[in-house]
């Protein structure tokens, strides 16, 4: 049943993704990032675009699993010398957080004039349904798959 205080949640989410984010343009602005998500371990939402929304948030130990996960998968498959993939509402005190995936990159801004949404979400923020025209690939959901059967 769709509530009106879900509904206020939605529209809170709606307007924090389409805010203005800031990108993790070197590897140590990540690193740093990383390390603030980590110093407030509850309450985040991780969600995989194009999978089905989670109902609650992460455990800590999930959480801190899927980051180190996320930023191995992302340095080895994203290998430059900058990141540049990973974008916060607030980078010292994120509540949402955008992570593409360095396969899909596409043109993120929409300057191509198809935008690509980011594959990952850590929002403080119960997330609402992105849509993503992008299948994800299957090694892509056994990766989503193996993370969270552990």
């Amino acid at each position: 049943m769709l509530t009106e205080q879900n509904m206020t949640m939605g529209d809170e989410f709606k307007t924090m993704y389409n805010g203005s984010f800031t990108s993790a343009l070197r590897w140590p602005q990540l690193d740093a990032l990383w390390k603030q998500v980590k110093t407030q371990p509850t309450g985040w939402y991780i969600y995989c675009v194009g999978e089905p929304l989670p109902t609650q948030p992460a455990a800590p130990d999930h959480l801190f699993a899927f980051i180190q996960e996320v930023d191995k998968l992302l340095r080895q498959d994203h290998d430059y010398d900058y990141c540049g993939i990973v974008y916060a509402d607030n980078m010292t005190q994120p509540s949402l957080i955008k992570i593409y995936d360095p396969n899909n990159l596409g043109a993120s801004c929409g300057s191509s004039g198809q935008k690509v949404e980011p594959r990952w979400i850590l929002s403080q923020i119960i997330p609402q349904q992105i849509h993503n025209d992008a299948p994800i690939p299957m090694n892509r959901k056994r990766w989503w798959s193996r993370l969270f059967a552990k």
